[in-house]
């Protein structure tokens, strides 16, 4: 279906909700794909790459420019998304998901009025109605969660395959195949301990028969992502531990 620009009077209809400050950006193509795939947006060979932005009374094209994180441990996310006249806008990725049906907007939004999009992470007040010591509780915890100051950039990894599971991916409601590593160290000049680790099973990792025990060295990026275990798997499937971080886009992969 072509797809048409929108007439001026659609983009003064439209409601933005612009991100607060600074967002996550893709660090290169695979990336982007990862994420849309994850957030069940594209199921195509070819990642869509445009999307249909719908309200009541009419409809525009946008483009995914990234994303911010939500969360006790970060793991959601709200998609910030580019109008073709350069405004953004943040909406959960599930209801951009919803917007793509042709169906949308001809009936009840999943049954609820005018649905918001999920707070961002630097306006969400997850324990604002819980008592004082709750929050300097939760505060604690938060802390202590964030004492690993992670590297923005690329870096190299040593460590060793704990096991492999399953994920209970929310956007696409079904279960991914993940590896768990343990005993992750970045390699620098100060060396980082992360401890635990997790990150897709992709095809590219598929191809080096992993087995649990095995040491390997790697590239990729970290971020604090925490691991949800699969839902309805086999006992050897799930993760007992708390994994809090993720590594994305692992590359020049060897076994040690």
């Amino acid at each position: 279906m072509a797809i048409t620009l929108p007439h001026i009077e659609d983009a003064n209809r439209t409601t933005y909700l612009p991100p607060k400050g600074e967002f996550e950006r893709f660090t290169d193509e695979s990336h982007y794909i990862e994420k849309v795939r994850e957030w069940g947006l594209s199921t195509t060979k070819e990642v869509k790459k445009e999307f249909w932005y719908k309200e009541r009374d009419h409809q525009r094209i946008v483009k995914i420019k990234g994303f911010e994180t939500y969360g006790q441990a970060e793991e959601f996310n709200t998609v910030i998304v580019e109008f073709q006249d350069g405004n953004l806008s943040c909406i959960h990725p599930a209801y951009l998901k919803e917007m793509q049906a042709s169906s949308f907007g001809k009936v009840s939004f999943s049954d609820v009025a005018e649905p918001s999009p999920a707070p961002s992470k630097k306006s969400e007040q997850p324990n604002a109605a819980k008592p004082k010591a709750v929050k300097k509780e939760t505060a604690t915890k938060k802390e202590k969660q964030t004492k690993i100051e992670l590297p923005e950039e690329k870096v190299h990894f040593t460590a060793t395959v704990k096991q492999f599971a399953l994920s209970w991916n929310h956007f696409n409601e079904e279960n991914d195949e993940v590896v768990v590593f343990e005993n992750i160290v970045i390699e620098q000049e100060n060396p980082i301990k992360i401890g635990l680790a997790w990150c897709a099973h992709s095809k590219t990792l598929k191809k080096f028969e992993l087995a649990p025990g095995e040491k390997l060295e790697f590239d990729g990026k970290i971020v604090k992502k925490k691991l949800p275990n699969g839902k309805d798997v086999e006992e050897d499937f799930i993760v007992t531990n708390p994994v809090l971080y993720k590594i994305n886009n692992p590359s020049k992969l060897k076994k040690s």
